[in-house]
């Protein structure tokens, strides 16, 4: 049996995020967020775990720590809009 790389854990880890993306997540609520980081000093991103906005994510931000829940599932606003669009 092979080990599992932590790329391996990182990449199942974020599949797992966007298969349970939190239900107040959606694509309005993201796209404004993108809008505003290029009309404002925001760097928007959300935990798509509980759902939280959090301030100060890179646009292309993985699997930062919730300040509201903790889990380790905040994402930048443009990464979070990429996959949404890849899913429709």
């Amino acid at each position: 049996m092979s080990a599992i790389t932590p790329a391996q854990a990182r990449a199942q880890l974020r599949r797992d995020h966007f298969a349970h993306i939190h239900p107040s997540i959606t694509a309005e609520r993201v796209t404004e967020a993108v809008e505003r980081q290029f009309t404002s000093l925001d760097n928007p991103g959300f935990c798509l775990s509980c759902g939280a906005e959090a301030e100060g994510c890179e646009p292309d931000a993985q699997q930062y720590e919730c300040e509201s829940c903790g889990a380790a599932a905040v994402y930048g606003a443009e990464e979070i809009l990429i996959a949404i669009a890849r899913e429709a």
